[in-house]
């Protein structure tokens, strides 16, 4: 029982560690960066990376070993909606992690990261579109925890 609360809790905290990462992301992201707001935004989405590897498998054992059991919850559409929500904002993070990471070299030597428009344009869509796929997880969220979606037996 206490295992099941503290496995809720650690849901919780990483959920909002991803929230606040992306968040923190979204506000910095105002090109031009100067070199302190590149580094903040490379230990920004190390947070937000760690944080949401922490949620994903946290999320699975809870399935599986603490809540109401892998079968429930894969014969649930609400849930399979925000597996699906997270797993896209996954993939839509890697073009913003790329370019972040991809900074390492000028920094080092105290230089600021050069982005091209494109490149600019492509991170802050990505960044939005991560927030939309947050917004389609907490709406599912409520409707999941209630039975709405369950089509099992």
């Amino acid at each position: 029982m206490y295992n099941s609360a503290i496995m809720a809790f650690l849901h919780h905290v990483s959920a909002f560690t991803v929230v606040g990462a992306l968040v923190a992301e979204v506000v910095l992201f105002k090109p031009p960066l100067t070199v302190a707001q590149a580094r903040r935004l490379q230990r920004i989405d190390s947070i937000f990376g760690l944080s949401a590897g922490v949620l994903l498998v946290v999320g699975l054992l809870r399935v599986v070993y603490f809540e109401k059991g892998a079968e429930y919850y894969f014969a649930d559409a609400f849930f399979l909606a925000k597996l699906v929500a997270f797993l896209v904002a996954a993939a839509i993070s890697i073009y913003p992690t790329v370019l972040f990471l991809s900074w390492g070299k000028a920094l080092r030597q105290d230089m600021v990261p050069e982005m091209s428009a494109t490149q600019v344009r492509h991170t802050r869509l990505c960044l939005m579109l991560e927030m939309t796929a947050i917004v389609a997880i907490l709406l599912c969220a409520p409707f999941m925890a209630r039975g709405f979606g369950y089509f099992g037996g």
